[in-house]
C-alpha cells in the first residue's frame, strides 16, 4: 500500500525515530510535518513534547515499537545511538547494544504496511570510517535489500555555526524513483564526499552520489553567541582553571587579549596530567554529552583584561545547534546539555531538508499519485 499523497507541501509527513530533542522535527517543519515520533530518554522526550507536543510522540524502547501500529509517511529518519561508532567510544560497531539499534529501525519498517519511499539516517562520521568502513557497508546493504538506492554524506555544522560538528547523513530512495531522482545525482564525488566517504562506496552495489549545492551562509562567530552576563566560577575556581592551560596557548592568549573575547576548550589528559585546550578560531568544539567534568566545554572569556573562567550555559549549547532562543529546554543544567550535546545540528538538516529530502518525497508524493 502506497502512502496517500500529500494536499500541501508543509505536511508532508514524516516519521522521527531516535528523536531526542526535537532537533530534527524542529529542522524540517518548515516543509514536514513528524507525524510520529520517538525515544527512550524521559529527559529528552520532556524537551521534545515541551516543543512539539505530546500527541503523536511515544516513548519507550525502539524494542517495543511495532512497525503495524506507526502512520503512513513518505519519509522516515533515525538518529540512531552513536557511542559505538565514536572515537569517545569503544568503536564496538553496528553489532554493538547501542548503534545496533539501527537493526530495530529496520526491524520496524519491515512490518508496517509499506516501506517509506524516503529514508535517512545520521550518525557520526565514524560511520563510514571506523572497522575499515565495514560498519557503512553493513547498512548500505540492508537498506539495498530493501528496494533502496543509498548515498551517504558528510555535512559539517561549521558551514553555518561556530561549533566543529561534521556528521554523516546517508539518504536513501526506493529504486523504482530513480528517473524522477535523476536531477538530484551527479556522476561523481562533490563537496560532500570527503574521502572516507569515497572509500567506503569503493564497489557498493546500488550507491549513489546526491547532488547538493556548496552552503553559502555567513557563518556567526562564537562571541556573537555567548551570553557575557553570565556568572563566571569564583576566583578560586577561573585561576585553578587558567592553570591547566598549556603554556602555549596561554602565551597565545595574553598575546592576543585585545582580540579575544571568548576562548573555548575541553579538559583532556596529556601525558598523564589533565590540561585544558583551548581554540583560537571563533570556532567551539563539537558538543558532547555530559558524562564526566571533561566533556563539559569550558569558555575562558577575557573581562577587561581579566581572564575568568566558566562553563558553557545551555542556552548557549542551543544557539551553538542552531536553535531558536524560544525553544523550550526544561530541567537541569545537565539534562539541557545532554540534550544538545546528543542532538542534530538545525541548519545542518535544515539544508539537507531543503535541497534533497523535500524534493525527493515530492518525487515520492507524485508517483503515488
Amino acid at each position: 500500500m502506497t502512502p496517500r499523497p500529500t494536499k500541501k507541501r508543509s505536511h508532508i509527513p514524516i516519521l522521527d525515530f531516535f528523536a531526542g530533542a526535537g532537533l530534527v522535527t524542529e529542522a524540517l517543519r518548515p516543509w514536514f510535518k513528524t507525524v510520529w515520533a520517538n525515544d527512550i530518554c524521559p529527559k529528552k522526550a520532556a524537551v521534545y513534547t515541551a516543543n512539539h507536543g505530546k500527541k503523536h510522540f511515544v516513548p519507550g524502547p525502539i524494542q517495543k515499537v511495532k512497525g503495524g501500529d506507526l502512520p503512513e509517511a513518505l519519509v522516515s529518519w533515525a538518529s540512531f545511538p552513536c557511542q559505538d561508532l565514536s572515537l569517545a567510544g569503544n568503536i564496538a560497531g553496528l553489532n554493538s547494544e547501542r548503534s545496533g539499534l539501527v537493526w530495530e529501525w529496520l526491524r520496524v519498517m519491515d512490518e508496517m504496511t509499506s516501506l517509506p519511499p524516503v529514508i535517512a539516517v545520521e550518525n557520526v562520521a565514524g560511520l563510514v570510517s571506523s572497522n575499515g568502513g565495514s560498519e557503512y557497508r553493513a547498512l548500505h546493504l540492508a537498506m539495498a535489500q530493501r528496494g533502496y538506492l543509498v548515498g551517504a554524506l558528510l555535512i559539517d555544522a561549521v558551514n553555518w555555526l561556530p561549533q566543529s560538528r561534521p556528521r554523516v547523513f546517508v539518504v536513501a530512495i526506493k529504486e523504482e524513483l530513480a528517473p524522477q531522482a535523476r536531477p538530484f545525482l551527479t556522476d561523481g564525488p562533490t563537496w560532500a564526499h570527503p574521502s572516507s566517504v569515497v572509500k567506503a562506496a569503493e564497489e557498493l552495489p546500488f550507491w549513489v552520489w546526491w547532488k547538493l549545492p556548496e552552503p553559502r551562509a555567513k557563518r556567526k562567530r562564537l562571541a556573537e553567541l555567548i551570553d557575557f552576563r553570565q556568572p563566571c566560577d569564583d576566583p578560586e575556581a577561573s585561576a585553578y582553571n587558567i592553570s591547566m592551560i598549556p603554556d602555549y596557548h596561554l602565551r597565545r592568549l595574553k598575546q592576543e587579549l585585545d582580540k579575544i573575547k571568548v576562548a573555548p576548550g575541553y579538559k583532556r589528559i596529556r601525558k598523564g596530567q589533565q590540561v585544558l585546550e583551548l581554540r583560537f578560531d571563533e570556532i567551539a568544539g563539537c558538543l558532547r554529552t555530559p558524562n564526566g567534568g571533561s566533556s563539559r566545554q569550558v569558555l575562558v572569556l577575557n573581562g577587561d583584561g581579566t581572564l575568568k573562567t566558566r562553563l558553557l550555559a545551555v542556552r548557549e549549547a542551543a544557539r551553538l545547534m542552531g536553535v531558536r532562543d524560544s525553544y523550550k529546554i526544561p530541567g537541569g543544567y545537565n539534562d539541557g546539555y545532554r540534550a544538545m550535546g546528543d542532538a542534530v545540528a538545525v541548519p545542518a538538516v535544515r539544508f539537507l531538508g531543503r535541497h534533497l529530502l523535500k524534493p525527493l518525497a515530492e518525487i515520492a508524493n507524485a508517483k503515488a499519485v
